[in-house]
């Protein structure tokens, strides 16, 4: 496991993921028996893994991830984009099974490339899609394959938060997030997401047109230290599916929250709408639809949100209702299960590094459309 130093390496995969599996004996297989984990952790600071390992229960660390791939049967990557490449490529010419966070790559050409190598390597590769795993958009995607929508026509999503600039309050993101020449950006970020989590509950996209900016040009890094910004902070899509959908997704860094969660998707259709965070999820179809008529003179003494029906009450045969209260599984915990049954199957996972190349190619083609202010068709990526 290499990068489980850094935030997201280190919560959601090692402390929620993979010790949690740990800890239950191992990933239920199809065929009834167990397939145990054992995690050896990987990065470049000697103290820190040795502190992280002692912590945790975890036997195995290094600083030397070569001599962990003979070694290892998975190799895991969550360190910075910009160290991806090379790491990843080193663990498939090792013949290791390889599981990433995204983006895998810098470049579109790079992670096209990984995408060849993984292809042709014989064993299992995963990227993490984390998103689709969890309760409010794997409700989201029940309801159109339920045809609850009727035709979909569109598409709203809203993302991001205030990342305090570092000076009188600490900053919650890593300050190389703001800085283009070490690979940040949140185009760069979150349109690798954006990707999958509209293919995988609409439909890939065929159109993109874009504008990133950078709100706040200036910040300061965990030292404190004073750098410019060259990053964008904010970035605003159109995009156009396959089928005809469209979907608009504002992301920010600069942004204060007025919503139930920090992302939120709004599908609206012609029988129903529904709005889907990655918990909760809320629907009104065309029956309860309002009828409001616009006057600007006069309050509304419509309650909008009253129309809407929270899809985590489950509806009892004699008419009751109760609560869903069995906690799903953590998303990154539920890829990395079905990611560890596909590898001790021998079989593809469905989430593979073809589908993170069209990530990056989401988001080099969103900021082409913003440097060049024009919309830009998507093609597929043939390896």
């Amino acid at each position: 496991m290499n990068g489980v130093t850094g935030r997201m390496g280190l919560r959601q995969h090692l402390l929620r993921s993979i010790l949690p599996i740990r800890a239950d004996g191992g990933v239920l297989l199809d065929d009834g028996s167990r397939l145990q984990v054992e995690p050896m952790l990987v990065g470049r600071s000697a103290e820190k893994l040795a502190a992280l390992a002692a912590e945790h229960g975890v036997d195995s660390w290094t600083t030397d991830a070569d001599a962990a791939l003979d070694v290892c049967d998975v190799y895991f990557d969550a360190q910075v984009t910009s160290r991806r490449v090379a790491s990843i490529t080193a663990a498939l010419k090792a013949g290791r099974h390889v599981y990433t966070e995204k983006p895998t790559a810098e470049t579109l050409a790079d992670a096209v490339e990984l995408a060849r190598l993984g292809a042709s390597a014989g064993v299992t590769v995963g990227v993490v899609h984390d998103k689709l795993y969890l309760p409010g958009l794997l409700k989201l995607r029940r309801l159109v394959d339920d045809g609850f929508f009727g035709r979909v026509l569109s598409l709203r999503g809203e993302f991001g938060y205030w990342v305090f600039e570092g000076a009188d309050e600490p900053g919650q993101r890593p300050s190389w997030n703001y800085r283009a020449e070490d690979g940040g950006g949140i185009t760069l970020d979150m349109f690798a997401h954006w990707s999958y989590v509209l293919e995988g509950i609409l439909g890939r996209v065929a159109s993109v047109t874009a504008r990133a900016v950078t709100h706040i040009p200036e910040r300061w890094d965990e030292s404190g230290q004073r750098y410019d910004a060259t990053a964008d902070d904010a970035a605003y899509a159109i995009f156009e599916l396959d089928g005809g959908v469209i979907a608009q997704v504002n992301s920010s860094w600069a942004v204060r929250v007025h919503r139930d969660e920090l992302v939120e998707f709004q599908v609206d259709g012609t029988l129903g709408s529904a709005v889907a965070g990655l918990h909760h999820c809320v629907a009104q179809a065309r029956a309860a639809t309002p009828r409001p008529v616009w006057d600007p003179d006069v309050p509304t003494s419509l309650d909008f949100r009253a129309g809407w029906t929270d899809l985590s009450v489950v509806e009892e045969g004699d008419g009751g209702a109760r609560l869903e209260t069995s906690a799903p599984m953590n998303g990154f915990r539920a890829q990395w299960e079905e990611f560890l049954r596909d590898v001790a199957a021998g079989r593809p996972h469905r989430h593979d590094l073809v589908s993170a190349a069209r990530g990056v190619q989401l988001a080099e083609l969103a900021l082409a459309s913003s440097a060049q202010r024009r919309t830009l068709g998507v093609p597929e990526i043939l390896l």
